[in-house]
């Protein structure tokens, strides 16, 4: 028989044997909805999200939304077909290649190459950042002087660096975007976790003998995840870019994968005369690096309590 108080799939079963909603997860419940709500009334974000959303699906469903491959040549209309060019509305480029379909095919390695490595830098941050707020030893100290010295170096220059050691290819632009990643998470971790070891409800979990792990998990973690995932969000469109110019530079992902950089940097031969082969995917590596960052500035308005009190309360 249950005892009042017991916890059931989130509600709280009574003496009765009646269910009450359990208040903390109504309340995480409420807070999520708030969450969602506050951002869908952003305008700008939520035009950015969607943005977002419709470029990947485009990129992922090619085969769906064009007949040839990325790669396939189109000898019959030769290279630099014009635009409007039949069965090839953006024509052609110097190899006869479709350009609608190199561009769709290219979302599916220029997103990727910037989101993974930092989704990835961003799980080592947490570590790293946690590890250094709470370590009593050397061991913390010694990471942020290692990261404090990557500071010195512009992220470009150093991902240039990271790259030309490495070599081109697409796994080694991703290693080199997740290490110009890392420094500028880190201190995100680093000063939250910082601002929250002196906090009252810490203090409180070590008198009461809560475990070491458990106070980071419950206590600290929740409070530093929402401006990673702010940072993150933001960072992502500054990766694309970077990552098109590694492609653009020859040091990123290597011909004849396609790659919105790699097409800004073939167009450019003609672009006097068939500006688009450049400028259609120069202008979509910017559309949806700006799509990330106003989606970021939606993430941090919504994910900030004052903000949300400000928001409904004007609303």
């Amino acid at each position: 028989m249950s005892k009042e108080g017991d916890v059931l799939e989130g509600a709280v079963v009574r003496d009765n044997g009646t269910r009450q909603a359990d208040p903390l997860t109504t309340t995480q419940a409420g807070q999520f909805r708030l969450i969602v709500r506050t951002f869908a009334r952003d305008r700008l974000a939520l035009s950015g999200l969607i943005l977002i959303v419709v470029v990947v699906a485009a990129s992922f469903g090619a085969d769906l939304l064009t007949p040839y491959g990325p790669n396939e040549a189109h000898r019959e209309v030769g290279r630099y077909a014009p635009l409007g060019t039949p069965g090839h509305f953006l024509g052609t480029d110097g190899q006869a290649r479709d350009v609608f379909t190199r561009l769709l095919w290219g979302g599916r390695v220029s997103i990727p190459v910037a989101v993974l490595p930092v989704l990835g830098a961003s799980a080592a941050s947490l570590v790293i950042g946690l590890m250094a707020a709470f370590s009593a030893g050397w061991i913390g100290s010694l990471a942020m002087r290692i990261l404090d010295v990557m500071f010195a170096f512009p992220p470009v220059l150093l991902a240039i660096a990271v790259a030309t050691i490495l070599g081109p290819g697409m796994m080694n632009v991703m290693l080199a975007i997740g290490v110009v990643s890392i420094p500028y998470l880190t201190r995100v971790v680093f000063v939250e976790a910082v601002s929250v070891r002196g906090s009252d409800y810490l203090r409180a979990a070590q008198v009461a003998g809560t475990p070491r792990r458990r106070k980071l998990l419950r206590e600290v973690l929740p409070n530093v995840i929402s401006p990673v995932i702010i940072y993150a969000s933001t960072g992502v469109g500054g990766m694309i870019v970077m990552a098109a110019g590694l492609s653009f530079l020859g040091l990123g992902v290597q011909p004849p994968t396609p790659d919105w950089g790699i097409m800004t940097a073939d167009g450019r031969v003609v672009l006097q005369n068939l500006p688009h082969i450049a400028t259609v995917p120069g202008f979509l590596i910017i559309a949806v690096a700006l799509a990330f960052n106003v989606v970021g500035d939606g993430l941090r308005d919504a994910l900030d309590p004052r903000h949300r009190t400000r928001t409904w309360t004007a609303g």
